[in-house]
């Protein structure tokens, strides 16, 4: 992970705080954070907590405020410090809205950062004469505006009004942000913005590995990218590690948690690329337990594995849903994350007997292709994908169409559709058979962004990547207003032809100048 990423996993949550309380672009503000502080690294930052480079004015330091000495523009200059970076956050959203010269860009909307970055610009925030540029750049490479689009959402979904009035500061402590104490004991064991895809739930499936058995599904498999695991509760005591790649779980790790009641939760996490506790830990919630991986015998790809078991006073022990569990500690920890597997809420059924629970969230229900288009907008899809690459963009584009296009002729059930769109999101393949029934195989594939086409017609095996003739003809075709979804089908069936057929006349002119060629060679010897 880049120090660029980190920087914004850290401090994301502290710009959509100020987007709430001054109407600041998030993403404007983490972009001037991770320019001005050098991702957090400057001297400046790491001493005295200044993300911003705010310099302290004779009235902060006669009001008490503290400073560090430090040579910028000049030698021996007074800097703001701060007790945590929240409160630098907070003191840089001041400082534009309390100057006059920043007034206009309160104006604009508070998700228009290109606006906000020129306005900048314009009025002397910065003497470099790129800056507008700078931010922007940092803002689309790492596709800060989510970040803006989050809070406008949630915004207008809870009908709040922006300012500071109706979004009072949470409480900061050692730079993390607590709304109560209560509250931070509490953590899913992935980090999300907006949902968990669940790829696999909690019950009876087809076996992975065999599918023409069933197996029972003791956990939940959530899709991962090598990423922190983390611990769900305060007080939690490591109670198994297993190191040993080459077993059916691969490396794990189980936590204990202890109940009021005498009982106990066991959570245990497999599949781990490397493991970070050893038994007799204590963990606190939101603690790193490891990263996650592809470890063990039953894995078909990269996924977190997450189990829970209840054991009783009397030391019976059972399988529970992990929803059901994550939707307690949602509850008590205030987490309004969803966990989605193919378009649904799978702890709103736990969720439910609830009724003065606020966070319920009401299960409704999506077409297979609205679930699609919400997995590949989602943090998810950048699985395995380059940032913020504009020929990516175009690719998951076509994609996300050519699905929707797939799935409307597919005669399955909507719940085969909904697992369907789950796995050409997750696998970044889409099945075109549908659309070429007299073909054994057609997929297009995205492979490190690149769209490619794997057919075989029963003569001839085709497998490259899409030429940008074949992507603008697919582009033209998915998305004209002239053509009804047959005459797409059939335009986008007839660009895979082509190229099967292509690939066969020039197979059969190889073969002909083979053949005659061995004529040739048979003559002269004779």
């Amino acid at each position: 992970m880049s120090k660029n990423q980190e920087y914004i996993q850290q401090y994301a949550e502290y710009a959509m705080e100020q987007m709430r309380r001054y109407g600041i672009p998030a993403s404007v503000t983490l972009a001037q954070g991770i320019c001005e502080s050098a991702s957090g690294q400057s001297e400046l930052s790491r001493k005295g907590n200044n993300h911003f480079g705010i310099k302290a004015t004779s009235s902060w330091i006669e009001n008490g405020g503290k400073y560090l000495v430090y040579t910028d523009d000049r030698p021996n200059e007074k800097f703001c410090q701060y007790a945590n970076v929240g409160d630098s956050y907070e003191h840089h959203s001041q400082f534009l809205k309390r100057n006059g010269r920043y007034a206009e860009l309160f104006q604009l909307s508070p998700d228009d950062y290109k606006g906000w970055t020129n306005g900048l610009q314009d009025v002397g925030y910065a003497s470099s004469k790129q800056y507008a540029a700078t931010l922007q750049n940092i803002i689309e490479k790492n596709g800060l505006q989510k970040y803006d689009q989050m809070v406008m959402q949630e915004m207008k979904a809870e009908g709040k009004s922006f300012g500071t009035a109706d979004n009072p500061r949470q409480a900061t402590s050692n730079d993390v942000s607590v709304q109560d104490t209560e509250e931070k004991k509490y953590s899913f064991p992935l980090k999300r913005e907006e949902f968990m895809l669940v790829t696999s739930p909690f019950g009876t499936r087809k076996d992975p590995l065999d599918t023409s058995k069933y197996q029972v599904h003791k956990g939940i498999d959530i899709q991962t990218n090598h990423e922190a695991v983390l611990a769900t509760e305060d007080k939690g005591k490591v109670v198994n590690v297993n190191s040993n790649a080459n077993t059916n779980g691969g490396r794990s790790v189980t936590v204990e948690y202890n109940r009021n009641d005498g009982s106990i939760y066991q959570c245990t996490y497999m599949h781990l690329d490397s493991i970070s506790v050893k038994v007799g830990d204590e963990v606190a919630a939101g603690q790193k337990l490891g990263i996650s991986g592809n470890t063990g015998y039953r894995t078909t790809g990269e996924h977190l594995h997450f189990g829970v078991k209840s054991i009783s006073t009397d030391g019976t022990k059972r399988d529970i849903d992990p929803a059901a569990y994550l939707a307690e500690i949602s509850q008590k920890g205030n987490i309004s994350l969803q966990v989605l597997s193919n378009g649904k809420d799978l702890t709103a059924q736990y969720k439910s007997a609830s009724k003065s629970d606020a966070n319920v969230q009401p299960d409704t229900a999506m077409s297979p292709d609205e679930w699609m288009k919400k997995i590949l907008s989602s943090e998810d899809s950048g699985v395995n994908m380059p940032i913020a690459d504009p020929v990516i963009e175009i690719a998951m584009t076509m994609f996300t169409s050519l699905m929707a296009l797939a799935l409307q002729i597919d005669t399955s059930s909507e719940e085969e559709k909904m697992q369907k769109a789950t796995d050409a999101a997750v696998s970044k393949s889409i099945d075109l058979t549908p659309i070429l029934p007299s073909y054994k195989t057609c997929t297009i594939s995205l492979h490190d962004g690149k769209p490619n086409l794997y057919a075989d017609n029963g003569v001839v095996q085709l497998n490259r990547e899409l030429s940008n003739a074949e992507i603008n003809k697919i582009q033209q075709t998915l998305g004209s207003t002239m053509m009804n979804d047959d005459e797409k089908r059939r335009s986008i069936a007839s660009v895979i032809n082509s190229a099967v057929v292509t690939l066969q006349m020039s197979q059969n002119y190889q073969n002909n100048l083979e053949n005659q060629q061995g004529r040739q060679e048979s003559v002269q010897l004779k």
